[in-house]
């Protein structure tokens, strides 16, 4: 089948194109820029239409040939918002209908209990929905609450939230109910849409397996996260613009944002029916908890910033993707280092491969050995581990207070640190050869805090990395060059 995916470079449709491929699907893209997808990994598999949703003229050439068209954009974070996403839906179902396409697909909010007036953003979504339900062209609608997965702004507010704030003083709304969907299962439902039966046009609710309120959401993430168990007191102060402006506090998620999303929380969330569980049998809806293990899984290891495969995995979904915006993914602290190294890869990589133990870290000895031994007052290994062997390293063994994760021999080491720190930590050494002959040295450290204190913790220490790690560059740079 050949489909046609607007919102490619969104939260949703960058993890649903790979998926249509890996089904052998034909897919074409429509995008503004045809540049802002050529970082996507999928992006020479791909035709894409250079095309925008509020000019008309420029969706014939993009729906032709189309058998089924996903509708995946919003302006949510702009003034105008509902006037840009009336204008576009129109647009795009008239184009279907003129071009002659089989089906439309459609992402949008759940729809508020009967007699309670919509929030703006719901409003908007929910006008969308009978443009394109009205559009003379089969159409499904699918009605998704609060998607968890890393990406997803209403998942990412709920991670800061929960991270930062151990006591909350919460508006009411947090004791609404919610039934989260992992976002695993919305794109399952989205490619079963596709080819589902369908005797009218008509949308359907969605929902993960449990229904929570926000309050037990927070608390829950915060157990699956390891964090110590949320105090929440909600208050009748709070309104909803309140809310949006103390969200916009402590989050990095833009006020533009997070204002229409919190206006939305003052609604209820939970399926009115069930009848696409029926039609898709083959989708069995994930917990909230592993939804959100799977959403904080990628944050195992220092490489923080890897590309997702593009693979349509069981649980890819859920990692960061490199389009997600960068407010997303949690917090990560990383302090980078780069030296020019007048001697060859080789030499440098001698030099990074026989750090730590006798040959020491290159730098403020005394700081290093004062922060082993504070560390093995608080029950950790310090320093006194050392290494196995003066010249080389294996993967998984021990290196003072850190871990061997990784090593490419010649070309990088990663190390995790083992020692007590309200977070987990990393550091990275590269060898690079300039051409020339010569080499670049690399380093990286890099810190994901656990709750409040993991962000005191890299304040604390934060002006000792200029002294701490500057140096150990510039060490390790010089006794290469030495060489």
């Amino acid at each position: 089948m050949r489909f046609l995916v607007t919102g490619a470079t969104g939260y949703i449709g960058g993890r649903l194109v790979p998926r249509l491929l890996a089904d052998g699907h034909e897919v074409r893209c429509l995008s503004r820029s045809a540049a802002r997808l050529r970082d996507a990994p999928w992006h020479g598999r791909v035709e894409i239409a250079e095309g925008d949703l509020t000019d008309p003229s420029s969706l014939r050439a993009a729906l032709d040939r189309i058998d089924v068209a996903y509708f995946l954009v919003h302006s949510l974070g702009r003034p105008d918002f509902e006037e840009l996403d009336r204008r576009a839906a129109s647009n795009f179902a008239a184009a279907c209908r003129a071009a002659g396409v089989r089906r439309i697909v459609y992402l949008g909010g759940p729809e508020p209990p009967p007699g309670e007036r919509a929030s703006a953003h719901l409003r908007s979504r929910g006008e969308v929905a009978t443009i394109l339900l009205g559009s003379g062209v089969p159409t499904v609608v699918l009605r998704a609450p609060v998607i968890i997965g890393s990406g997803s702004a209403s998942f990412e507010m709920l991670r800061y939230l929960s991270e930062r704030l151990p006591v909350m003083v919460t508006p009411r709304w947090v004791r609404n109910r919610i039934q989260p969907i992992a976002v695993r299962d919305v794109l399952a439902y989205l490619i079963a849409a596709a080819t589902m039966p369908l005797a009218e046009s008509r949308g359907f609710d969605l929902g993960g397996a449990d229904v929570l309120t926000y309050a037990e959401m927070m608390r829950r993430y915060a157990r699956v996260a390891g964090l110590a168990r949320r105090v929440i007191l909600p208050t009748r102060v709070l309104s909803p613009w309140l809310s949006a402006f103390w969200v916009g506090l402590v989050t990095p998620v833009p006020n533009a944002i997070a204002r229409p999303l919190v206006a939305s929380l003052v609604h209820e969330a939970v399926a009115r029916e069930h009848d696409i569980r029926r039609l898709v049998p083959g989708v069995e809806p994930m917990g909230f908890d592993e939804a959100v293990r799977l959403a904080l899984s990628k944050v195992r290891n220092a490489d923080v910033e890897t590309r997702w495969s593009g693979a349509a995995g069981r649980d890819a979904a859920a990692e960061p993707l490199p389009s997600d915006p960068d407010w997303s993914g949690g917090s990560v602290y990383v302090d980078e280092r780069s030296r020019p190294v007048d001697a060859p890869v080789e030499a440098l990589w001698r030099v990074i491969e026989g750090v730590g133990g006798d040959h020491g870290w290159y730098s403020f000895p005394l700081a290093w050995s004062v922060r082993g031994w504070l560390d093995r007052l608080a029950g950790g290994v310090g320093l006194r581990r050392g290494r196995r062997d003066r010249d080389r390293l294996r993967v998984g063994e021990a290196l003072d207070w850190w871990r061997v994760e990784e090593i490419v021999p010649g070309s990088l080491l990663r190390l995790r640190a083992e020692m007590r720190v309200p977070g987990r930590a990393w550091l990275e050494m590269s060898a690079v050869p300039d051409g020339e002959g010569r080499s670049v040295y690399r380093q990286r450290a890099v810190f994901l805090p656990r709750g409040l204190a993991g962000h005191a913790y890299w304040a604390s220490v934060l002006p000792f990395h200029g002294i701490v790690f500057s140096g150990m560059a510039r060490n390790i740079a010089d006794r290469a060059s030495a060489t």
